[in-house]
């Protein structure tokens, strides 16, 4: 019995994919990487993959292309892999802000406790 609202059908998700379970050992993605498209959708391209490039016309998290496509994480960066592959997208980590070097913080510290 299916559960409503949920395509739980595996034959879709092994169609959408072509078979394949992971994307690969030098996958750039992450739930948090933005991703831009580098071209627009052409034609007889998968649905999914003409989905995703709209998406991400602007830069767009994979978590927030999963959820606009109802697709799991995992079968959205098998689908990202390919576009990125082929030079459709590409992957752009967030800004992470520098960590200062702790001895550097400790002189500072040192500095202000003899003012």
């Amino acid at each position: 019995m299916s559960r409503p609202g949920r395509d739980d059908a595996p034959d879709r998700l092994y169609t959408v994919t072509q078979g394949r379970s992971s994307s690969g050992p030098d996958n750039p993605f992450d739930l948090v990487t933005l991703v831009v498209a580098e071209c627009g959708p052409r034609p007889g391209m998968q649905s999914e993959h003409t989905a995703i490039l709209r998406l991400t016309e602007a830069p767009t998290a994979v978590v927030e292309i999963a959820a606009e496509l109802r697709l799991p994480v995992s079968i959205t960066k098998i689908l990202l892999a390919d576009l990125h592959a082929a030079g459709r997208v590409s992957a752009r980590h967030p800004y992470t802000a520098a960590v200062p070097d702790p001895d550097i913080l400790e002189q500072v510290l040192v500095g202000l406790r003899n003012l």
